[in-house]
């Protein structure tokens, strides 16, 4: 059943449970799945008057609010494709995103409506620009009073698996972000298999403390709440101490997070005295999740964290069991119809278990293509259908899987391959180190030289020397770095992901 009928399923037989509640501190809004059901219909009506259509492009430019949830769910429902966008991104920025989706309709944060404006010659490529406030739940409730819900009732919910009903901007990293066009039947597939994985019951209650712009927090947080008739209860933005105690307080079962945010959770004051035993399932994604952190969140609130890797293109691919084995370093095996291969990077040969190679995936999760780019999507797949997902990894002999960084962070130093993350592993032993990055810089002698870019605990004495002796003891010579670069932080993304090509830009062509 496709996701958007089986959420419509849901709203009728869960009608008066709770779908949503939105906490901000001046109160807690609850909705139903029936009163959810309603705001999607009337915000249907409202966006049909608007023109949209199917397949229309409809950009929401929003923070985390319930009106982003309502023109999400009602964009796809009327067969048009919604394209969720950082809320962060200033005007010149966005308009790329809205040249190159060609989108129809953009809806923005009143915050937006002076940059917006002040661009020349107005908002490119968008027939129209509706500011809305989306700190205000009662104000786009008013917008959309006035829409007769029995309007856009009778309509049909989309079932076409191969229809695009979404898009997702990758990051860049390799060029200018590429939209990712992700079918009913992508988010469909991705959500029965998570909801076998993960164990979904309509009685979890899922704390949601991620971006919605981002899969993670769309797809795999809110969608498989949604596809469970589970609760979601919102925090509009992170805050580790608001969010151990509203975990006790909502006796929420499911946190979904990133590496940073389990650091900041395991950082507060006397964290252990907050009590989590009533949830079940605390997953950690969109990052590596370091080692020692692995064993401080184990430590402090007796959770084995639940690791799993995914990408914009393809949902969720790979997850550490529910119940067995959640194995420290590694993702873990293939969700259910999902196949992993890894290839050599050059002749794409499959490789045995335990040597590294290019991760390459297939399976109903993985995308369409990208938007208006058909050659950069035929770069994607192999002939015979795989994705190229650009992640190095290798198979254990019992299916798990350990990734090893991207395939273009991989530096080559005098003919030997090194791994930044086999390095930045040594760099987390040090007691003085409290995050590294590790890069390749260009290299007249070597073609590239390791350089780790190392940010000290506070108050640490710690010097390049102090990192490159303690490496001596672990690494063989060509892995070690020959620069040591001491930073006060690391540039991330959203989701708390190391922006190495930034380290790259800013630090290799410094000597």
């Amino acid at each position: 059943m496709i996701f958007l009928q089986r959420l419509r399923t849901n709203c009728d037989q869960y009608a008066a449970k709770t779908a949503l509640e939105f906490v901000r501190d001046d109160g807690v809004t609850v909705v139903t799945y029936r009163q959810l059901e309603d705001n999607v219909l009337r915000t249907m009506a409202y966006l049909r008057a608007k023109g949209v259509a199917e397949g229309d492009r409809v950009a929401i430019q929003l923070p985390k609010c319930l009106p982003f949830v309502y023109l999400h769910l009602a964009v796809m429902r009327l067969g048009a494709i919604s394209l969720p966008l950082n809320s962060g991104y200033p005007a010149h920025e966005l308009c790329y995103f809205l040249q190159d989706a060609a989108a129809r309709l953009l809806l923005a944060d009143t915050e937006m409506r002076p940059s917006l404006l002040a661009l020349p010659g107005g908002v490119p490529a968008v027939e129209e620009t509706v500011f809305l406030d989306a700190r205000s739940d009662e104000g786009f409730a008013a917008l959309i009073a006035g829409y007769d819900p029995a309007e856009c009732a009778g309509l049909p919910v989309p079932q076409d698996p191969t229809t695009t009903c979404l898009m997702i901007y990758t990051s860049g990293t390799t060029g200018r972000p590429k939209g990712a066009e992700l079918t009913h039947g992508n988010l469909t597939a991705n959500l029965d298999a998570l909801h076998t994985a993960w164990g979904w019951q309509p009685s979890d209650v899922l704390l949601h403390v991620l971006p919605l712009f981002h899969v993670h927090g769309l797809i795999v947080a809110l969608h498989g709440a949604l596809h469970a008739g589970a609760t979601v209860c919102f925090l509009p933005r992170f805050e580790p101490e608001r969010a151990l105690a509203t975990l006790c307080a909502r006796r929420c079962t499911v946190l979904m997070a990133v590496p940073t945010i389990h650091r900041r959770l395991v950082g507060v004051a006397d964290a252990s005295r907050y009590d989590l035993g009533h949830v079940r399932l605390i997953t950690s994604g969109s990052d590596r999740l370091p080692d020692d952190l692995f064993a401080r969140f184990q430590a402090t609130f007796g959770h084995t964290l639940l690791e799993r890797y995914g990408m914009s293109e393809t949902g969720m691919l790979i997850s550490n069991p529910l119940e067995g084995e959640r194995r420290v370093g590694s993702v873990g095996r293939p969700l259910p119809g999902v196949e992993v291969r890894i290839v050599h990077p050059e002749t794409e040969a499959p490789l045995p278990d335990n040597e590294v190679g290019a991760v390459q995936v297939r399976g109903p999760n993985v995308f369409k293509g990208y938007w208006r780019q058909p050659q950069k999507t035929a770069e994607a797949f192999t002939p015979d259908g795989w994705f190229r997902t650009g992640d190095m990894g290798l198979r254990e002999p019992d299916g798990y899987i350990t990734l090893k960084g991207r395939l273009r962070d991989l530096i080559i130093s005098g003919g030997y391959n090194v791994y930044p993350s086999e390095v930045e592993l040594v760099l987390a032993q040090h007691p003085a180190v409290q995050a590294s990055a590790v890069i390749g810089c260009p290299d007249d002698e070597w073609g590239e030289v390791v350089v780790a870019v190392v940010v000290p605990r506070p108050q640490a004495a710690l010097t390049g020397e102090d990192i490159i002796s303690h490496c001596r003891g672990y690494l063989v010579n060509y892995k070690i770095p020959r620069r040591v670069i001491l930073v006060a932080d690391l540039p991330r993304n959203s989701l708390g992901k190391v922006q190495r090509a930034r380290l790259q830009q800013e630090w290799c062509e410094r000597r």
